[in-house]
């Protein structure tokens, strides 16, 4: 099972993924080193607070790291999901007997800036292993974020869209009104502050650690860096979502 557990509050987990997670034998929780070992930690915390039917097996393995090659982001991303294919076979064919339930906890929903459904989808394809799988939805941090700031993603009548930092780094998009941008590790937001909008950013979104901010970009953009390199000295890493909205836009008719 790939099982979305939602972004980063036990309680963002869904019925359908309490009943799945009832279901898993072998818990595959994968490591990405000491300064993100909160992540593996809220995974254990919600395994122990709603697996109560029967026994299982927690197994970590540890991660392989993305070679960051300067203009070749897509081959870095296809080499690294090729190298997490082997850990994930690797641990289907060790750890996993004739029968049994294996799962993956996927952050956020499953679908949205992940790769593991197109990991274990080529795993299956491969025919080396009898593999049936679900995917199971989680509240990603993108609704999670629009909650917490008491806003909707769209105008009536209008479109979002959902893009990284790479992207908006190249200019506000024509077409829509609303922009929610994720994985913008170098600040892009300041190319966009001679634009007239509004932000509602938020990071570690659920969590204890949770910082929002709101207001005109251009107003907020320095509380912004500073407050996000700030955190990210304390926590050594930062997962942090925003929108953008064009200043003026209707939300009711």
């Amino acid at each position: 099972m790939i099982i979305g557990i939602g972004a980063g509050n036990p309680e963002y987990v869904t019925i359908q993924a309490v009943n799945a997670l009832n279901q898993v034998d072998v818990f595959f929780v994968m490591d990405k080193g000491a300064t993100k070992e909160k992540l593996v930690a809220l995974r254990k915390e919600i395994i122990e607070r709603y697996v109560k039917e029967h026994r299982y097996r927690i197994v970590e393995a540890t991660s392989p790291e993305r070679r960051r090659e300067a203009g070749n982001y897509a081959g870095s991303v296809e080499d690294l999901n090729r190298d997490k294919q082997q850990v994930f076979e690797r641990l289907i064919s060790e750890e996993l007997s004739d029968g049994e339930c294996g799962a993956f906890l996927v952050w956020g929903d499953p679908s949205l800036y992940d790769s593991t459904i197109r990991i274990v989808g080529a795993i299956s394809r491969s025919g080396r292993h009898e593999l049936e799988y679900e995917v199971i939805p989680g509240i990603s941090s993108v609704q999670a974020l629009a909650a917490k700031h008491r806003v909707t993603l769209n105008a009536i009548g209008h479109s979002i869209e959902i893009t990284n930092g790479r992207r908006i780094a190249e200019g506000f998009p024509n077409h829509v009104d609303s922009v929610v941008v994720m994985l913008d590790a170098q600040n892009a937001m300041r190319r966009l502050i001679d634009e007239d909008l509004d932000i509602y950013w938020g990071a570690y979104v659920g969590t204890p650690d949770e910082l929002l901010i709101a207001g005109r970009l251009r107003d907020v953009v320095d509380d912004i860096e500073r407050i996000r390199a700030e955190a990210r000295r304390q926590h050594g890493w930062i997962m942090d979502t925003y929108l953008l909205k064009r200043r003026g836009d209707a939300e009711d008719e």
